[in-house]
């Protein structure tokens, strides 16, 4: 029940600290599973967490309850964020009353996303919430000091991704001063590669003729390097600037060998922390780890650190870290070559006084954002950031990119346009373009979207084929991959009734299937798993990991149709473009089709010919 104003006051004037920030997980064991991480990590003695509030208060009960659980199980000082924009008052005072009554002190206010169209902003009466400063002045007006206030910055400026080469920090600082004026106790910032930028920024706050900025605290937000294609995708949706000479280290080593990548990421983390710390005079002593609810690499980064200590230490058996690799799915819009990553973890033994926090397998078995294709067990599973469903690109682009379909036949034609290269993204993507094992099976891809198959994942059949293949190759060196043939598409209803009597009479293929009502289909038991790709690699157990199975499934496919329903928020209510997605968000099946013959690569692509 302690505010974070409070716990940096106590602190020796030049006294590191850090924290962490969690978000709720998708799946209840994965939920289950990030208790228990919480309690390991509660042993590094963070002085907060933060624990995130999906767009538009999609997680607020969930949110709430890990807040809740992190102030009173765990004895951790708990600060829920608070999202203002398109946001019903109702939910904002409930949240913040539930807040108090659980001893939760600390609140970091945020806009959150803009709304998609004017039609669907909130109700007049609770439009005095349009931004973040509206959001801390009403908590003030309504709890005084009651709560401990943080607000956001942009080191590098803040960029809604229309025009990012317009980032400027100069011109966000009037709304950062009045956010602040208006009772932050606290500032911290969003992710950043670039430590000369976020000291210069520091600078600026710090000498700003307001004086305003003199001695509030300013919080560096770090986000740990896991895996190449990761970092890359989030620095891209973040618009982070990555300096050269980060690039250069990561280059030194291959994009694909996930545990040299690691190594080098904490390097630079450490690095990073250290220079901040020294080169601000030590003004700038508290740091936040972007977690993504994974444990090891920020472990790691407080081990190696000299500024930012932890009370407790690791000690490793082996000098390595425990050998890890991630094979990305290849996709063709919901997962665009890599989007959402997967893992496998061979473990290292890892020995632990009693004084030192348990870095064993239950601690590492999901070392990487494993999102859509990964474990359903993990805390990380089907997320990057934890902030939600989204649209990721703006408002204004994404009507330039999709236009105003009026039919299924103009939906069709974007995926094809999506398949041929000619359209960067669809509603479904995280980052532009396709993955190169995608143009393999184009034609494939492109026939089913003629008939009305709209393709939101694929992957083509691989029967051994050596680690280091620059097409498919994943994992250590000499070794050989395998991979089934799998499909995930939407699709009209009287389709999936023809495509259902199919898949029942076939034992080839095994087959998950879902609408938007909750209906669920499939030809397996409830706790059967697909293991779709695999590696066979020198002096080590066969690696799987690219799962598919039912709890993965329907938490996936919430998503998938929520995001129909992103897109359809973009037009006017009521208008041909705005019930034709409506129509296909209610009637349209989510189906997604493993073919077991890996041997014969057309399998799959025989069985649908419909």
């Amino acid at each position: 029940m302690t505010k974070i104003i409070e716990r940096i006051a106590a602190l020796k004037p030049d006294e590191p600290f850090y924290s962490f920030e969690f978000f709720p997980p998708k799946t209840d064991s994965g939920y289950q599973n990030l208790v228990a991480r919480l309690r390991r990590m509660a042993q590094l003695n963070p002085l907060f967490v933060n624990i995130t509030w999906g767009a538009g208060g999609s997680t607020v009960s969930k949110s709430l309850d890990l807040a809740t659980l992190c102030t009173s199980e765990l004895g951790l000082t708990a600060c829920l964020h608070l999202t203002c924009t398109n946001m019903e008052k109702k939910i904002i005072d409930e949240a913040l009353t539930k807040a108090k009554q659980n001893g939760i002190r600390n609140i970091l206010a945020l806009r959150g996303d803009p709304p998609r169209g004017e039609e669907y902003w909130t109700p007049p009466e609770s439009q005095e919430f349009m931004y973040a400063v509206d959001l801390v002045r009403y908590i003030r007006a309504e709890y005084g000091d009651y709560f401990c206030i943080g607000v956001a910055a942009y080191p590098e400026g803040y960029a809604d991704g229309s025009n990012p080469e317009a980032q400027d920090p100069q011109l966000d600082l009037p709304y950062l001063i009045e956010k602040t004026a208006a009772g932050a106790d606290f500032i911290m910032t969003q992710l950043f590669f670039d430590t000369d930028q976020f000291l210069a920024f520091e600078k600026m706050l710090r000498e700003h003729e307001s004086g305003i900025f003199k001695s509030i605290p300013i919080i560096p937000g770090l986000l740990p390097i896991n895996t190449f294609q990761s970092f890359i995708r989030t620095a891209k949706l973040s618009h982070a600037h990555l300096p050269d000479r980060i690039l250069e280290k990561l280059g030194a080593v291959p994009s694909t060998d996930d545990e040299q990548v690691k190594h080098v990421g904490v390097d630079i983390l450490v690095e990073m922390i250290d220079r901040i710390y020294n080169e601000t005079d030590h003004r700038v002593r508290g740091f936040h780890f972007y977690t993504l609810n994974l444990e090891r690499s920020v472990a790691l980064i407080l081990d190696k650190s000299d500024v930012v200590k932890s009370p407790v230490r690791l000690k490793l058996v082996s000098h390595e870290m425990e050998k890890t690799t991630e094979k990305p799915i290849s996709i063709d819009s919901v997962l665009s070559d890599g989007v959402k990553d997967v893992k496998i973890t061979e473990n290292v033994a890892v020995a632990v006084p009693a004084a030192a926090v348990s870095m064993t397998a239950e601690a590492s078995w999901d070392d990487f954002p494993n999102g859509r294709w990964g474990d359903p067990r993990s805390p990380a599973y089907g997320e990057i950031d934890g902030y939600g469903i989204t649209l990721h690109v703006p408002p204004r682009r994404a009507l330039e990119l999709w236009g105003s379909p009026k039919t299924a036949a103009d939906i069709s034609e974007l995926f094809i346009q999506y398949l041929k290269g000619s359209l960067p993204v669809l509603p479904w993507s995280e980052e532009e373009g396709l993955s190169p094992e995608t143009k393999l099976i184009e034609d494939d891809l492109v026939r089913l979207n003629k008939l009305g198959l709209w393709t939101v994942a694929s992957q083509p059949a691989v029967n051994g084929v050596r680690s280091d293949d620059k097409i498919f190759g994943w994992g250590p060196r000499n070794g050989y991959v395998f991979q089934k043939a799998l499909i995930e598409f939407f699709v009209p209803e009287d389709i999936w009734l023809t495509l259902k009597k199919k898949l029942q009479g076939s034992d080839s293929v095994s087959y998950y299937a879902g609408n938007s009502r909750g209906d669920f289909f499939s030809n397996m038991n409830a706790n059967d798993v697909n293991a779709v790709t695999w590696g066979v690699f020198p002096n080590r157990e066969v690696v799987q990991p690219t799962i598919i199975e039912e709890q993965s499934f329907k938490a996936w496919s919430e998503e998938a149709f929520a995001i129909w329903k992103e897109w359809q928020r973009l037009y006017t209510r009521a208008s041909k473009t705005s019930n034709l997605i409506n129509t296909i968000h209610d009637s349209y099946y989510l189906v997604s089709i493993i073919h077991h013959d890996y041997v014969n690569t057309n399998a799959l692509w025989m069985f649908l010919q419909l």
